[in-house]
Order: C-alpha cells, then sequence, then structure tokens
C-alpha cells in the first residue's frame, strides 16, 4: 500500500467529482493496517510495534493512545456517527488511576504494574475528549477532560516564575509540551462552559511560555530546569504547533488582531526552522500537532502553503518509509505512535479539502 500527498490529495479532488474518494480509501487503510498489526481483541489493549518480541512490556505506553485517541477523533469528523474513539478510550480506561486523592492515567497499565503519570499524556487525551465533546455534545468528554485539568493544574507552581511541571512528583523540568496543551485544554473549557477561570489559567500559562521557553526567532525550547534556571534550547515541531494553535483560539475569542499577528509569525518561524529539503523532522506525531495548528490558522486565512508542505511530506513518507504492510516509518520496527501520527495528519488533509 503506497499512498498519501499529491495522491491524497488528487483522490479528494476526484471525490467532489465522482463521489470516490482515493484519499479516504488510503487512510482507510492505514487504520485498518493500525487493527490488523497492533490491537489485541483479548485485552482491548495495543502492541506498542510490530515487534511484540522486543517490546519492552506485552502492551503499549500511553503516549501512541495520546496520539491514536486524536487520530480516532479526526475519523470521527470524516465519517459521523461511526465509533472510532470508542475502543481506543475503552483501551485509555485501563491506564486510569487516583494517587494522592488526584485522579488521572498512569504511563502504563494499571493491572500490569502502572506507572509514572505526565502531565502532557493527560492533557493530550483531554485534548481529544474536548474535540469530541464539540462535536456531540456527549457528557463522559467533559466530565473526564475536566478530571484532566484537576490533575495538571496539581502540576503547577510559581517556581521559575509560574509553569506546569511535565511529570508528577519529578520537579526538575517545566517543559514547553506540558504547558502549550495545557493552554489548549484550559481554552477548550473555557469555549464550553463560558467559565472565566479556565481562560484565566490559560492567559497565565501563554504568558508564562512566551516569557520562559520561547526563542528569538519564534519557535520554542524545550524545558526550564528549576534548580538553576537552564534552558534546554531543543526545538520539536510540537511545541510550535500547540502555541500557535494557542494564538489562533485566542483570536477567535478576543478579536484581538496581535494573536493572530503572533500566529502567522510562528506559522512562518515553524517552516523556516523545521521544514528542509521538502520534508518535516521525523516525528510523524510531533509533526501531527503541529498541523493542528496549521490547520486552525488555514481555517481563518485559506493560505494553504502549510498544508502544502504537509502533503509534500507525505510524498515523502510514502515513497521512502512505507513498507509492503502499509506500515510507516524509519527501519523494520513500525511504532504504534508513528502510525497514528500519520493516521492523524492523513485524517486532517483530508478535512482540509473537505471544506474547500
Amino acid at each position: 500500500m503506497r499512498f498519501w500527498g499529491k495522491k491524497l490529495l488528487l483522490g479528494l479532488i476526484v471525490m467532489t467529482c465522482v463521489g470516490v474518494s482515493r484519499g479516504q480509501t488510503e487512510y482507510k487503510s492505514l487504520y485498518q493496517a493500525i487493527y490488523r498489526t497492533y490491537y489485541d481483541s483479548v485485552t482491548g489493549l495495543y502492541m506498542e510495534t510490530n515487534n511484540k518480541a522486543a517490546d519492552e512490556h506485552p502492551h503499549s505506553y500511553l503516549w501512541p493512545l495520546c496520539a491514536l485517541v486524536q487520530a480516532a477523533n479526526e475519523m470521527e469528523v470524516l465519517h459521523p456517527g461511526r465509533p472510532y474513539l470508542e475502543p481506543v478510550m475503552k483501551a485509555i480506561d485501563q491506564y486510569y488511576s487516583v494517587k494522592h486523592g488526584i485522579a488521572g492515567y498512569d504511563s502504563y497499565v494499571v493491572k500490569q504494574g502502572g506507572g509514572d503519570r505526565f502531565y502532557d499524556d493527560n492533557q493530550w487525551i483531554g485534548l481529544a475528549y474536548m474535540d469530541a465533546y464539540a462535536r456531540t455534545r456527549r457528557k463522559v468528554f467533559l466530565e473526564k477532560s475536566v478530571e484532566i485539568y484537576r490533575f495538571m493544574m496539581s502540576g503547577y507552581d510559581t517556581v521559575t516564575g509560574g509553569g506546569l511541571y511535565w511529570k508528577e512528583g519529578d520537579k526538575s523540568t517545566k517543559n514547553t509540551c506540558s504547558n502549550g496543551p495545557g493552554i489548549l485544554l484550559a481554552l477548550d473549557l473555557y469555549r464550553a462552559t463560558g467559565e472565566k477561570p479556565y481562560l484565566d489559567t490559560a492567559l497565565v500559562l501563554y504568558d508564562w511560555v512566551n516569557k520562559v521557553l520561547q526563542s528569538p526567532s519564534g519557535v520554542y525550547y524545550d524545558n526550564i530546569r528549576t534548580k538553576d534556571g537552564k534552558i534546554a534550547r531543543q526545538f520539536y515541531t510540537y511545541n510550535t504547533g500547540t502555541m500557535l494553535q494557542a494564538n489562533v483560539i485566542l483570536y477567535t475569542l478576543t478579536k484581538k488582531a496581535a494573536y493572530l499577528d503572533e500566529a502567522h509569525r510562528l506559522a512562518a518561524a515553524g517552516l523556516k526552522t523545521f521544514f528542509k529539503n521538502g520534508r518535516w523532522p521525523g516525528n510523524y506525531w510531533f509533526n501531527a500537532v503541529l498541523l493542528r495548528g496549521y490547520q486552525d490558522l488555514y481555517l481563518l486565512d485559506k493560505d494553504k502553503t502549510y498544508i502544502e508542505a504537509f502533503i509534500k511530506d507525505a510524498d515523502g513518507i510514502r515513497d521512502t518509509e512505507t513498507d509492503a504492510y502499509g506500515l510507516a516509518g524509519p527501519g523494520k520496527t513500525k511504532k504504534l505512535l508513528d502510525q497514528a501520527g500519520l493516521l492523524e495528519i492523513l485524517a486532517r488533509l483530508a478535512e482540509v479539502n473537505a471544506v474547500q
């Protein structure tokens, strides 16, 4: 199965003429490959990779499910009424725990030993559930997201001037990857409930991230070390993605031009920093989070520059990183995280073309 990129775009254009989308067939094929390769129907859990013998545990960590749950939401956007989210939610429930009086999701299956709880893992799930709530108005999605918000706020203090830690019980760093999605979750809850404290939280976190972790070019550093204030200066696509999306949402809420201007600045900086020789960096899921920001911006300005970069990257994945079984990623071992990230990308490209 070789697909995506320009072939995906062509398929979606054909759909408008003859009602048949090759693009839809292709992302459906990836979805089917995921369930054929990674899903354990006996336990309702998933495998970390396609090489079970080499995996650290019998089933996946939570992180790949953070990607898969968002991809499943995008499948439901494209196919309303289909229960793509249901199996992923049931799996995620098996990571649920209450510790120190606070509910959240462990990094590994609780009945198989559990693990640490990461604020960002929980936030990614909350964001997918809030997207699902916006579509369906099912209270379970809102209730779970509120619970995740409470968990994430247990990781807030004023060390380094504010911000959320990355991992429960570990106060060594505060990361963009736990604050960017924290902003988005707070904004989603504000949009859903109208309760101002959520907006206040979003703005406090937004100001802190921009003050402490934004580089002069616009893209974001990885983290700040609390003991000495040292900045880890690595750049990752998903950190730019969350903050780009935050600016777009803040603009839609406030109509303040400064947020839209910043969104355009971040979008250009992201392309300049990360898009090299027709490719985004190798982590598909990080790039899927970046695409979320570009997709939201596209809905405002209809500039396809950044979307076209993702189409070109998909061509590269198709041509050089896809095996005979339809699984993508470098090397023979194919990660669930990569498949889920790519599935989200393909679904979002389909969404963009569906609303033209």
